[in-house]
């Protein structure tokens, strides 16, 4: 399972990003199927990849018991330091330094697996969804998030780069350059759902998260109230096609039957 890049010199600028209104679109949005999907707390939840903290502490302050996992030590000293100024979620959160190739959890099973924002720098996303799926107890959850293959060169035409979204779009790729300047690949919903079908989960109906704001730069600051009006507006489109075929990312969500064993 080999990386198409390092963590560790990402971190500033995913922090930047996830404090800025577009990035909170996307972890808003995310959180909100989560909770919904998740079973009243205290449920154990997995967080692979967890980068700054950001999901690991939104679900520990639902009151679910939360293991971040980050291969990166800088990525995992940012969440530390956030959980340090949140102590009423401290016994509710754990910090491991860990990769996809090198989960320490062989005997466990959590009632979700989160794995956001990873795949994307991954060659292909066969092992790590296999990898993932065993983790997910009977009745539990695996949440990916991932770059939407339809949508390459959709941003850059927003933006008005019509030069590389024209050779994206005309070359059918299956990568480009994302938000923090690194090279990222794209997977569409349906593979995601085949391959986690193909061990024994049950997929749910996928989400696209952030249609009409990708393209926006991080210095859109709308007011609270468009704001909320923004993300509205995304939850309601998120559902549905053609608006979700065109997402930066895909949300996918799959359930293991109660009566399953990993």
């Amino acid at each position: 399972m080999e990386a198409l890049n390092g963590f560790d010199t990402v971190g500033a600028a995913y922090a930047a990003h996830s404090g800025s209104a577009r990035g909170r679109l996307r972890h808003d949005l995310v959180e909100r199927r989560l909770l919904a999907e998740l079973p009243s707390p205290p449920a154990t939840v997995l967080d692979v990849g967890c980068g700054n903290g950001e999901m690991t502490l939104r679900l520990a302050a639902a009151g679910h018991r939360v293991t971040g996992v980050d291969p990166s030590a800088r990525m995992l000293a940012a969440a530390a330091d956030r959980l340090a100024t949140r102590p009423e979620l401290a016994d509710r959160v754990r910090l491991v330094d860990a990769g996809l190739d090198s989960l320490p959890f062989d005997d466990d099973r959590f009632d979700a697996v989160c794995c956001h924002g990873v795949l994307m720098y991954l060659d292909e996303p066969d092992e790590a969804i296999a990898r993932l799926a065993g983790l997910v107890a009977p009745g539990g959850l695996l949440s990916v998030l991932a770059k939407n293959r339809r949508s390459i060169g959709v941003r850059e035409a927003l933006a008005g780069d019509y030069a590389t979204a024209r050779r994206l779009i005309g070359s059918g790729a299956d990568r480009s350059v994302g938000n923090l300047g690194r090279e990222t690949r794209g997977d569409t919903a349906e593979a995601l759902d085949r391959l986690s079908a193909g061990h024994g989960l049950t997929p749910l109906p996928w989400q696209g998260v952030r249609i009409f704001h990708d393209h926006l730069d991080d210095a859109w600051a709308p007011e609270p109230a468009a704001y909320a009006a923004a993300l509205e507006v995304e939850w309601a489109a998120s559902w549905r096609s053609p608006y979700r075929d065109v997402s930066h990312l895909v949300h996918t969500l799959a359930r293991r039957p109660e009566r399953s064993r990993a």
